[in-house]
């Protein structure tokens, strides 16, 4: 997986990997995690688009799994690079989508993001905020 991502140079390939072989592995939520910090665009957007598959075709996966990605998708949500905020902005959608008991948690994520000092985390938090509430 790492070597993959080094060498990622478009949204599209990074997300068809991602979404059709990365978030089937047992480690995807590790690496989504990993990824989330790292400098480069394409590799940072692999995390939060391992995160965004992986609550859409996990369907076993417990609530308390998406609920730890909250903080990280909030701390990330100021990095104005325009495919790592789509991506941080899908996996917050997707979390929030995937059930009554997560919607709420991530409404409250997308509103604490809406006070951050960035116009990435606006966009992030509003356009999510239309989306689930």
């Amino acid at each position: 997986m790492d070597s993959w991502t080094s060498v990622f140079y478009s949204w599209d390939l990074c997300d068809q990997v991602c979404g059709n072989l990365f978030d089937r592995t047992s480690f995807a939520l590790e690496k989504a995690l990993e990824y989330s910090r790292h400098e480069t665009e394409f590799v940072k957007r692999a995390g939060f688009v391992l995160m965004a598959e992986y609550a859409v075709h996990d369907k076993k996966a417990s609530n308390e799994k998406f609920i730890e990605l909250l903080p990280v998708i909030e701390r990330e949500a100021w990095d104005n690079r325009n495919f790592v905020k789509k991506a941080v902005n899908w996996a917050l959608r997707q979390i929030g989508k995937r059930n009554a008991e997560l919607r709420p948690a991530a409404i409250a994520c997308a509103q604490r993001i809406l006070q951050q000092n960035s116009k990435a985390a606006k966009w992030i938090a509003t356009n999510a905020l239309k989306e689930l509430v």
